[in-house]
């Protein structure tokens, strides 16, 4: 019995850890990596709990230390329950349902990380197309992926294709006319990200930007600083926009952080996500372990046609598929998280954090950092 007392005890503490180093506002991946798994630490805190306290309450007097660890447990899983309930039906939209998408005024999009080691490509194709997007963007896609995705042309005839063999590469397929098409190196020169302005069939144009962040990597220790200053950037550029915004892509962070709330806030955008579900999308071959990576948030402009996350295509992540409407009478009803004076610190400080890191960062290291990439 002591040790199964000592066992749950260190568990505890590990877990309350858990919950706590994301406070810890540093791009540490040791400290942003606990970012991702709320839901299984939330669910592993609860039976520890409840072991716990069966343990202790029922077959011996607890002293205070016990009573101690187990409140700072109860505390630590109502803070993870709290910090997911947005993403569950319990919680109110952000994005309102459309009462009807106006002839000319809606958009399906398809969002997928392909895996670009990943060779199913008839799968991926069949897929997409049963979906009959006007829109699809596909990343990590190398020479082979832009071929094979090339296919697509025969309905989305617009494409712009920057294909790389280093997991940066990205593919758009458009139905839509593209009036406008920039691609842009916000922070590192191999990491593209694409800026495009389609014209809906109703005449309306809206604003498309496809993001690929680096991510936080444990395997080769690679903190969160280029990817955290990649979204900020973005953010200032986008909140500028005079037109309808749409941004997705995988942003190798979860829709629950700091840095995607941030990024949220400083954009001035909504998650349709908020209100229906996790939408988790990475990683499709472990059930318990999956996350929201893929994301697509918009301006006030948008009501919810519909949103579902597709069946597996051979990649470790599932694509994302939804449908947008332009919808000016929503617009008063809905309304994007503000960014506060504490927020506004905390972006221009990863800014020069990236800055920091490219300025000290060696070539050797440098070259070290993009070989992980292949």
């Amino acid at each position: 019995m002591t040790a199964v007392k000592l066992t749950l005890s260190v568990l505890a503490v590990l877990l309350v850890l858990a919950v706590a180093l994301p406070f810890v506002r540093k791009p540490y991946w040791w400290v942003r990596m606990f970012d991702f798994p709320r839901a299984q630490i939330a669910a592993a805190a609860v039976v520890v709990l409840v072991l716990f306290g069966v343990v202790h309450v029922g077959f011996a007097e607890p002293g205070g230390v016990e009573w101690a660890i187990m409140g700072l447990l109860a505390l630590a899983t109502a803070y993870e329950v709290w910090r997911m309930l947005p993403y569950t039906r319990l919680a109110g939209v952000q994005t309102l349902d459309a009462d009807g998408a106006a002839e000319g005024r809606s958009f399906r999009l398809v969002i997928s990380n392909v895996l670009m080691e990943n060779r199913d490509g008839e799968r991926w194709l069949e897929t997409v197309r049963a979906e009959d997007p006007d829109l699809v963007v596909a990343v990590e896609t190398d020479a082979w992926w832009a071929e094979t995705a090339g296919a697509l042309k025969d309905r989305l005839p617009h494409a712009v294709e920057l294909p790389q063999d280093d997991t940066y590469g990205m593919c758009l397929y458009s139905r839509l006319e593209l009036e406008d098409v920039e691609v842009r190196h916000l922070v590192e020169d191999e990491v593209p990200s694409l800026w495009v302005l389609a014209r809906l069939p109703g005449g309306d144009r809206v604003r498309f930007v496809f993001l690929h962040p680096r991510p936080p990597r444990p395997d080769i220790a690679q903190d969160s600083t280029l990817r955290d200053a990649e979204l900020v950037l973005a953010a200032r550029d986008i909140v500028d926009f005079d037109e309808p915004v749409v941004v997705a892509g995988d942003l190798n962070d979860v829709a629950w952080s700091y840095t995607t709330g941030l990024f949220q806030k400083k954009a001035d955008l909504l998650d349709p996500r908020v209100g229906r579900g996790l939408f988790a999308t990475f990683h499709a071959q472990h059930r318990w372990l999956r996350y929201p990576l893929d994301h697509v948030f918009h301006s006030d402009d948008f009501a919810l046609v519909g949103l579902k996350r597709l069946g597996d295509v051979g990649s470790d992540h599932f694509p994302i598929a939804i449908e947008l409407a332009l919808d000016e009478s929503k617009r008063p009803l809905q309304e994007a998280p503000d960014a506060d004076s504490a927020d506004d610190e905390e972006a221009a400080e990863m800014v020069e954090d990236a800055a920091a890191f490219k300025e000290e960062e060696s070539e050797e290291e440098a070259e070290e950092r993009k070989a992980a990439d292949v």
